[in-house]
């Protein structure tokens, strides 16, 4: 193998270059992954714009990247050697283990995470990288690289689905037929979800949604979203706060409220509402112990994650695959870095 490898690196805001950077070797406990699909996220292209989400701040230069699969191809110290040659999606996190969430068993609240492609780890828009053996899940074969590598999307769905408390006849909400909204509305099926709405503002995005799983698309600027028949549960997916706002009114009595979309920090919530309904409000910041049910649900064909790749590009092509979110018909973009 060689010593080292192509990767396509943000040196700032809006700006990409290829570099050659050295072939990582696995720690004790780390197996090394030939990177066969990576998909791009939000994220990835917030950091891209903005160079920043939050306190998050790319002061230096950093790979994106944290939707990925590949192949075992070396193991470190006390790895089995015989997942060399394992195909595996990978859970894109090293948490320390030891912290108080970590032995609660919140691993996602880390507060001393080492998250990929959030500054200052790097990510896997490259040909190789390092994750801890059982941060490094086996794939069947008929699970797709492509599919593979959007199981970590499907995980943020997972955990959503099961803060929104769906279950079997549950009716929900989602706000927002971007790749996060489609993939909950397939995970809410998935969980057994009766009625499922989903509200965009772009037509193209609603008619999307309802081959994914949506029972009922609204436009939110021609209906009232707070005066539907009300839900059990509400998901955002657009950090809009009038779309947080009004999906909260149309949560019925002891319902859920899941945020998931990133926008504004800080806006007025209904808390009346809130209040005199006793509805739950949180926040789904990753995922813990999700990729055994995301696998399932796309091995099973209960959640279809190769439908939503709508794009295939290489590192050379990296710019154009963050950017493609302004194609309204543009759902998931998938990089193949080798």
């Amino acid at each position: 193998m060689t010593t080292t490898m192509r990767a396509s690196v943000m040196t700032g805001v809006g700006t990409l270059q290829i570099e050659d950077r050295p072939v990582p070797s696995p720690a004790p406990h780390e197996v090394l992954v030939e990177v066969a699909a990576v998909g791009v996220c939000g994220s990835d292209v917030h950091y891209y714009r903005h160079g920043r989400i939050g306190d998050f701040v790319v002061e230096e230069p950093m790979i994106l990247g944290h939707e990925l699969s590949g192949r075992i191809v070396a193991v470190g110290d006390g790895v089995d050697p015989d997942r060399v040659g394992q195909r595996v999606a990978v859970e894109p996190q090293h948490p320390c283990r030891r912290c108080k969430q970590c032995l609660a068993g919140r691993y996602n609240l880390c507060p001393e995470m080492k998250f990929y492609a959030t500054p200052p780890v790097d990510g896997a828009f490259c040909r190789y990288v390092t994750i801890d053996d059982d941060m490094a899940h086996a794939v069947p074969d008929s699970v797709s690289d492509e599919a593979a590598a959007l199981l970590e999307p499907l995980s943020v769905a997972v955990a959503t689905m099961r803060k929104a408390h769906v279950v079997p006849g549950s009716s929900i909400l989602i706000a927002g037929a971007g790749p996060i909204g489609v993939i909950c509305a397939q995970a809410a099926r998935a969980f057994g979800a009766a009625r499922i709405v989903v509200t965009d503002l772009v037509a193209s995005r609603r008619e999307k949604a309802l081959q994914f799983g949506a029972t009922e698309v609204l436009d939110p600027t021609a209906v009232d979203v707070s005066a539907i028949e009300p839900v059990d549960a509400f998901v955002d997916a657009t950090g809009v706060p009038v779309a947080v706002v009004s999906g909260i009114k149309a949560v019925g009595p002891a319902g859920h409220v899941v945020l998931v979309g990133m926008g504004a920090d800080e806006y007025a919530l209904p808390v009346s509402h809130i209040q005199n309904l006793e509805i739950n409000v949180t926040g789904v910041f990753r995922y813990t112990d999700t990729w055994p049910a995301a696998i399932h649900l796309a091995a099973s064909g209960a959640v279809d994650l190769d439908a939503m790749v709508t794009g295939r590009y290489d590192l050379e092509h990296v710019g154009e695959a963050l950017d493609s979110d302004t194609d309204p018909a543009s759902l998931k973009s998938i990089v193949h870095p080798q």
